[in-house]
C-alpha cells in the first residue's frame, strides 16, 4: 500500500497541500483531480521518488514495479514495437542475460532463463505489444517503423503503450487521453479496468473517472482528502459536505452577530464589562469556517445572435482528401442554425480533415461548398495554440480583434476565462496548455460566431473549464459541429452524431454505448480473416477452417469467458459495495454490524476480483499465444 502521512508539499514558497493524510491500498484505482496546479503532478513524482514532502512521511512496500508514461520520446531509429517491448524491462534484461549465457555456451543457465521467459509471458512479448498499439490506434505496417518517423502526439501514444507493457504493481496516468481519440481511449478505459495493479489517474474527463476509478483524492484549498467512490460519488460527498459547511457558517455568523452585539451594547457598562470581556475572547478563539466557495473562476457564455440565415453551410457531392488519396466520398450536409452535430467515428477515418473542409482549411476535391452570407465560423483546433504570439499577452491578443474595446471591457470580458489581475498583461509562451486553451477559447467566443467547429476543445482544459465550455455551448444559438475524446462533452451539447467511416459519412442511429459497441463489432469483423486466407480459400473452406479454429481453441475460449464473467461479477458487487459504503448513514452508532459485515464482504470481493481478472489474464495470453 502507499502511505501518506501528513504531507505537506510546497512549490517554492507556495504551499501546494499541507498535512494531508490518506492511504491507498493494492488494486485501487485512484482518481486525482483538483484545479491546475494544486499539485497533483507533484505528488505523482514524489510517488516516483523524484521529489521528496516538505514535511511528513511518504512510505510503500520495496521494490514495488512502478511504471508511468515519459514525457519524452527520443528521436531514435529504434521500430516502434521494440520501443513498446522495452516498457518490460525484466524481459529486456533476460534477454540481455539469454545471449551471454548462449555466448558462453552455458546450457543450465540457459534452461534456467527459458523457464523464467515462459513464466513471465516472454514469449508472448511481441503479441502483447502489438495488441497494445492495435488500441492506441497504430496500423500493423506502422510496427516496423522509426520511432523517429512518428509526430508528436503519436510518439506519445508510443510512451503510453510503453508504460502499459511494464508488467507494473502501480501504474501512474497524468492526463493519459490528451492525445487520443475517442476509440483509443474507449479502449484504454476498458483495458484499466482489467488492469490488476494500483492505479493513479489524473484526468479531467469525467467519464474516463467514473467508469475506472474506486475512489478520488481531491485536492482543494492546500488539503488533499480520500473520498471513497468514483467521480460521480465523490460530487454528490463533497456537494453534502459543502453544504453543511456552509449550513455551519451561517450558524457561526449569527453567533458572531449575537455575540457582538452584547459586546457593542454593554462594553461601557461597568457592571457588563466583565461579560463583555468574555465573550470578545470567546469571538478571539472561536475558530472562523470558511465561506464554502464553490464557484467556479471561469463565467461567460456566447452572445445573443439574432436571426441567421437558414442554412448557415452546406456541402454537396463533396469529396474530401489530400493529394491522390479520397478519405470521404460524395458528402451532403446541410447545417441550419439551432443544429448540434458530434462527429464520431475511427482515427483517420477523416473527421478532422472534415472540419477542416467546413472551416476552409482545406478545398474539397470535388463538389460545391455553399456559405450563407451571413455565415460567421469559430473554429477551434489544436494548432491554433501553437499560432498564439508568444510575446504578446491576452489582453493584446483580444485588442487585435476589436481595437476599439476599451481595456476595461476586455479585461473583465477575459475575467470570466480566469485570466485576472496581471496576469492579463503576461505575455502568453509561459503559459501551460490549458492556459493557451482557455484564450483561444476566449479569443472564439468574443468573435461572436453563428457556426462553431470544435475539433477537440477540452484537450488540456480542467474539469471546471470543462463544466464552464459545456455550459456556455448548451446555451449557444448557432449550430455547431464536434470532434472530441470527452464524451461527458458529447452527451452534454450535442444531439446528432454523424459516423464518419468507411469513405462516408451518414446519421448514427444511437449513443455513444452503442458507437462503442459498434467500434468493437468493427474490430472483430476485422479479426475474423486474415488477407492470405481470404485470397487462397473459397468460403465454404473457409467456414470450415473458422470452425476447425473454434473447435480446436474452445477450452481456452471457455475458460476465457468463465474468467471474464467472473471479472464482471466480482467487479459489479465491489461497485455495489463501494457505493454503499459512501452512503453517510452507514458510519451512524446504530448501523456498526451492518458496516463491519459490508467492509468484510469488500475486503472478500476485492480479493475475488484480483485473482479473477489474474485468471482472465493468464486465460487471455494463453489464448493469443495458441492463435
Amino acid at each position: 500500500m502507499l502511505n501518506f502521512k501528513n504531507i505537506t508539499l510546497r512549490r517554492g514558497v507556495k504551499v501546494l497541500f499541507a498535512n494531508s493524510s490518506f492511504t491507498i491500498h493494492k488494486s485501487q484505482k485512484v482518481g486525482f483531480t483538483g484545479a491546475n496546479g494544486a499539485g497533483k503532478s507533484s505528488l505523482f513524482a514524489m510517488v516516483r521518488n523524484e521529489i521528496h514532502p516538505d514535511e511528513g512521511v511518504f512510505s510503500m512496500p520495496p521494490n514495488l514495479e512502478i511504471a508511468h508514461v515519459a514525457q519524452e520520446t527520443p528521436a531514435i531509429g529504434r521500430p516502434a514495437i521494440e520501443y513498446v517491448i522495452d516498457g518490460d524491462t525484466e524481459l529486456r534484461q533476460l534477454q540481455i542475460e539469454l545471449v551471454a549465457a548462449e555466448t558462453a555456451n552455458d546450457g543450465l543457465k540457459q534452461a534456467e532463463l527459458h523457464a523464467i521467459l515462459e513464466v513471465i509471458g516472454g514469449y508472448t512479448a511481441q503479441a502483447r505489444a502489438a495488441r497494445l498499439m492495435d488500441g492506441l490506434g497504430f496500423t500493423p505496417d506502422q510496427e516496423q517503423n522509426a520511432v523517429s518517423s512518428f509526430s508528436g502526439g503519436w510518439r506519445m501514444r508510443l510512451n503510453l503503450a510503453q508504460a502499459l507493457m511494464c508488467r507494473s504493481d502501480v501504474l501512474l496516468l497524468d492526463e493519459p487521453t490528451n492525445h487520443l481519440d475517442l476509440d483509443a481511449v474507449i479502449w484504454l478505459q476498458e483495458w484499466l479496468c482489467k488492469y490488476p495493479g494500483t492505479l493513479l489517474l489524473i484526468s479531467h474527463d469525467r467519464d474516463f473517472l467514473d467508469t475506472i476509478t474506486d475512489h478520488i483524492v481531491h485536492i482543494e484549498q492546500n488539503k488533499a482528502e480520500i473520498y471513497t467512490g468514483n467521480y460521480s460519488a465523490f460530487e454528490k460527498m463533497r456537494s453534502e459536505k459543502l453544504a453543511q459547511q456552509q449550513s455551519a457558517y451561517l450558524k457561526q455568523q449569527r453567533e458572531i452577530a449575537h455575540i457582538q452585539s452584547f459586546v457593542d451594547r454593554f462594553k461601557a457598562q461597568a457592571t457588563k464589562a466583565r461579560q463583555a470581556q468574555s465573550r470578545i475572547k470567546a469571538l478571539e478563539r472561536m475558530e472562523l469556517i470558511a465561506l464554502a466557495h464553490v464557484d467556479s473562476p471561469f463565467d461567460f457564455s456566447f452572445p445573443a445572435l439574432g436571426r441567421m440565415p437558414n442554412p448557415l453551410l452546406k456541402l454537396d457531392k463533396v469529396d474530401v482528401g489530400y493529394g491522390d488519396k479520397t478519405v470521404i466520398k460524395n458528402v451532403n450536409l446541410s447545417i441550419a442554425p439551432g443544429d448540434r452535430i458530434g462527429l464520431l467515428g475511427p482515427n483517420g477515418a477523416g473527421k478532422s480533415s472534415l472540419i477542416k473542409i467546413l472551416a476552409g482549411d482545406m478545398i474539397a476535391k470535388t463538389g460545391v461548398r455553399l456559405d450563407a452570407e451571413a455565415l460567421k465560423i469559430g473554429y477551434f483546433a489544436q494548432h491554433q495554440l501553437e499560432q498564439l504570439r508568444l510575446d504578446e499577452s491576452p489582453l493584446w491578443h483580444l485588442q487585435q480583434l476589436n481595437k476599439q474595446a476599451s481595456e476595461k471591457d476586455l479585461r473583465n470580458f477575459l475575467g470570466g476565462f480566469d485570466f485576472q489581475g496581471d496576469k492579463v498583461l503576461e505575455a502568453v509562451k509561459p503559459f501551460s496548455g490549458g492556459e493557451k486553451a482557455r484564450l483561444v477559447l476566449a479569443m472564439l467566443v468574443y468573435q461572436s460566431p453563428n457556426l462553431l467547429l470544435l475539433d477537440e476543445p477540452t484537450n488540456h482544459l480542467d474539469l471546471e473549464m470543462r463544466h464552464a465550455l459545456s455550459v456556455a455551448l448548451q446555451d449557444f444559438q448557432g449550430a455547431m459541429v464536434v470532434v472530441s475524446h470527452d464524451r461527458h462533452l458529447l452527451r452534454s451539447v450535442t444531439d446528432q452524431l454523424l459516423l464518419v467511416a468507411d469513405g462516408k459519412v451518414q446519421n448514427f442511429d444511437g449513443d455513444l454505448d452503442d458507437y462503442r459497441n459498434w467500434l468493437n463489432e468493427n474490430k472483430r469483423n476485422e479479426e475474423k480473416t486474415t488477407p492470405i486466407e481470404s485470397a487462397t480459400v473459397s468460403r465454404k473452406d473457409q467456414r470450415k477452417l473458422d470452425a476447425d479454429r473454434r473447435q480446436r481453441h474452445k477450452p481456452l475460449f471457455d475458460a476465457s469467458k468463465k474468467a471474464e464473467l467472473a471479472v464482471e461479477k466480482y467487479h459489479q458487487e465491489q461497485q455495489q459495495l463501494v457505493q454503499k459504503l459512501s452512503d453517510p448513514s452507514i458510519y451512524e452508532e446504530s448501523e456498526k454490524i451492518r458496516l463491519k459485515e459490508l467492509l468484510d464482504r469488500k475486503v472478500k470481493v476485492d480479493k475475488a476480483l484480483e485473482m479473477a481478472e489474474m485468471a482472465w489474464l493468464e486465460a487471455e495470453e494463453m489464448l493469443e499465444l495458441a492463435k
